[in-house]
């Protein structure tokens, strides 16, 4: 397992679920990381700093060989989208859980895939499928297709590199800007340009393809509420996407897919814009953040299905025509603090309880008296609701945050309490910018604590001096911490002033 956190978890248990043995890397800082704890055998990888650990590919790979490992998961962020990497298993003879190498360059090249998308009769936004190289080429191409244009890097993801322009005026720094966030984020810093679509929503497909040619589309997800280009809330199916629609869409995800030969998991993404047309966006080449609320409407176990296409094995008939079942919700539950900017919150979780009861799932990365490094994603977990419908989703959603506890360090729960209380989260109106401005605007500020909340943090605070009190043998041990207060509610009342 090349990754860590809870997406590691995840996979270590659908390894034991299937018998299979489990070795997971780590860093100096996640030494007692839960998938440390959880998998069969850990070893150290490398110092805190990403690239000199979990981007070390050879290093990686050379382990692998070393232990006698069969394969590796490469989970979703760091080496999960490198072909290089898949390059360098496939040579060493260890199975790369995930795409080839040749489908994963093919479409980690936003331009590429653009051209590919293009040929296979799948709609994209309107565009270049050309690099822009100089400034002159930006100008002319932007005053082509019309502003607002949209600047993109070319080799990645994630909102790095990626630039809005409203006019003329902005588009030559926003072409630097670009080219240069690209550069240090991707080691390439080529970009591209796009029509700009406003106020979109966020639509991807989920696809699986074995290694027998077989391509199958699992039905859509809602993934609009972002944060800078970051999802933060993900839904299957969308509150808009009509039976007809997602057969659409899911003919379309599987072209696309087709078009480069692709294996194993993977999700093309649309953008859909408000007149009902959508748009392919780009495909990510490995297993989503969000792949657990397309399990929760299928059944299906996308991990497994991945390790059984990596055996190469068939996808069987339960794979086929596949519609939701209820309505499946997860919130990305991060160490950042949603009201100061999103500051990260490292630090030790003091106190930790995971929601419980019908239709809950909670995968987690950490647990109680763990530490939050500073040097890696904030994430923690995810929440993920399952209810029969939209309405009845939201409604165990709404419980199960007020279940969950999490002390000791800052986290975006404060958002998600605030967001279901928000009427356009409700009734479905998302789009990709929604969220931000909501934010900017103090629309989603966060629920002030009750008065019983409030007693109940006095009494804790009193539990809590009182037992110090006992442990070192203070005066307050002698006649007791109630009687101290009972003495002095007397000579108050000798006094003739009131005492409370």
């Amino acid at each position: 397992m090349a990754n860590r956190g809870e997406i590691a978890v995840r996979v270590i248990r659908a390894l034991r679920d299937e018998g299979i043995g489990s070795a997971v890397i780590y860093s100096d800082p996640d030494r007692q990381g839960l998938a440390v704890l959880l998998a069969d055998e850990a070893y150290r990888i490398g110092p805190a700093a990403s690239r000199d650990s979990y981007l070390q590919g050879p290093a990686i790979v050379e382990l692998a060989q070393r232990i006698g490992a069969d394969a590796i998961h490469p989970g979703y962020g760091f080496l999960a989208e490198n072909a290089e990497f898949a390059g360098l298993c496939q040579a060493a003879g260890v199975c790369f859980i995930g795409p080839s190498s040749a489908a994963m360059a093919a479409m980690g090249s936003k331009i590429e895939s653009r051209r590919l998308i293009t040929e296979a009769g799948v709609p994209i936004v309107p565009g270049g499928t050309d690099v822009l190289g100089t400034m002159d080429e930006a100008v002319a191409f932007a005053n082509e297709i019309g502003y607002p244009v949209m600047l993109k890097a070319s080799a990645g993801g994630g909102g790095k590199g990626m630039r809005l322009v409203l006019e003329p005026d902005a588009l030559e720094g926003a072409y630097r800007a670009a080219r240069s966030e690209a550069g240090a984020s991707f080691g390439d810093d080529t970009v591209y340009m796009e029509k700009y679509i406003e106020q979109p929503r966020h639509v991807e497909v989920q696809i699986l393809g074995d290694e027998h040619g077989k391509v199958v589309a699992l039905g859509e997800r809602e993934c609009s509420l972002q944060r800078r280009h970051q999802k933060v809330v993900e839904e299957s199916p969308s509150p808009v996407v009509t039976p007809e629609m997602r057969q659409q869409m899911c003919t379309a995800a599987v072209k696309a897919a087709q078009a480069v030969g692709y294996t194993n998991a993977g999700t093309v993404e649309f953008l859909l814009a408000t007149s009902g047309e959508f748009y392919f966006l780009e495909m990510n080449t490995r297993l989503q953040v969000e792949h657990p609320v397309t399990e929760m409407v299928t059944g299906l176990d996308l991990v497994r299905a991945q390790l059984d296409i990596a055996q190469g094995r068939r996808l069987g008939e339960e794979f086929d025509g596949l519609q939701p079942n209820g309505h499946a919700i997860e919130v990305r539950l991060y160490a950042e603090d949603p009201y100061h900017g999103f500051v990260p919150s490292p630090g030790r979780i003091e106190r930790l309880r995971w929601p419980e009861g019908p239709g809950i799932r909670n995968d987690a990365g950490v647990y109680e008296g763990a530490e939050v490094s500073i040097h890696y994603d904030p994430m923690l977990a995810k929440l993920i609701v399952w209810g029969s419908d939209r309405s009845q989703a939201m409604d165990r959603l709404a419980r199960a945050l007020a279940e969950l506890r999490i002390e000791g360090i800052c986290t975006t729960v404060p958002l998600f309490r605030a967001l279901l209380k928000d009427k356009d989260f409700r009734a479905g109106n998302l789009d990709i910018g929604m969220l931000d401005r909501k934010l900017a605007a103090g629309e989603l500020a966060p629920e002030r604590h009750s008065e019983f909340e409030d007693l109940a943090v006095i009494a804790a605070s009193l539990e809590h001096l009182a037992k110090q009190a006992r442990v070192s043998g203070s005066p307050v041990q002698q006649g007791g911490l109630r009687s101290q207060w009972r003495q002095t509610g007397r000579r108050e009342s000798l006094r003739g002033e009131p005492w409370s």
